[in-house]
């Protein structure tokens, strides 16, 4: 008996059948986080034993839906001109990291209450690898504060892209003011401080517990 082809009709449907499950599941979980796999399958006009055929848990199509995401993302953020003034280049990896996080709303939240720390971490790598070399050559060149981690601030970034969207979903404001509102938020706390004095202390005197005198 000769073997069904990956063209057949009933692998195209069931082909068909995964996209729509994974856009439906960006849609709603952008929308509402805890939105559950019959809101899924409603959404995607399929029935919930077509869903689980394809994905045996919520888990795993979170995991699959990010997976998506992330790679749309790597489509539209990987080809950003990070080259120039960093400041600059800056501006541009934010606008365009806000359209992709304003896109994909509160999947990530979705993600972060049903995936495992090291499965989100191995899907935010190449954005954290590019947010971090940035942050390091306008380190370099006294565009960016130095009194912190890089760590630190590429966690301060992706708060502010995070609390963003979250803020646009709540109706507190529009995405084009939250556009600009991420961008000046987070130049604002990259950039040095206008004092000097103002800077964190980095020795390790300074990070010493302090005793009071006898």
């Amino acid at each position: 008996m000769e073997q069904q082809s990956d063209t057949s009709p009933k692998r195209a449907d069931a082909r068909k059948n995964v996209a729509a499950i994974l856009d439906a599941a960006t849609r709603c979980l952008a929308r509402d986080p805890d939105s559950s796999l019959a809101e899924i399958a409603r959404e995607a006009g399929v029935g919930r034993v077509t869903l689980y055929g394809h994905f045996d848990s919520r888990a795993t199509l979170i995991a699959r839906a990010l997976d998506e995401a992330m790679a749309r993302t790597e489509e539209e953020v990987g080809g950003v001109d990070l080259g120039g003034d960093p400041v600059e280049a800056m501006e541009r990896l934010l606008a365009a990291s806000w359209r992709m996080t304003h896109r994909h709303g509160a999947l990530v939240q979705a993600a972060e209450k049903t995936l495992e720390p090291h499965d989100l971490k191995a899907a935010h790598e190449q954005a954290v690898t590019r947010m971090r070399t940035l942050l390091r050559r306008g380190r370099r060149a006294g565009c960016f504060r130095n009194d912190m981690p890089v760590a630190w601030q590429v966690t301060l970034v992706q708060s502010i892209l995070h609390g963003a969207s979250g803020a646009v979903y709540r109706g507190e404001h529009s995405p084009s003011e939250a556009a600009r509102l991420v961008v000046a938020s987070a130049l604002g706390a990259l950039r040095p401080p206008a004092d000097p004095s103002s800077a964190l202390a980095t020795s390790s005197s300074a990070k010493a517990p302090r005793t009071s005198p006898r």
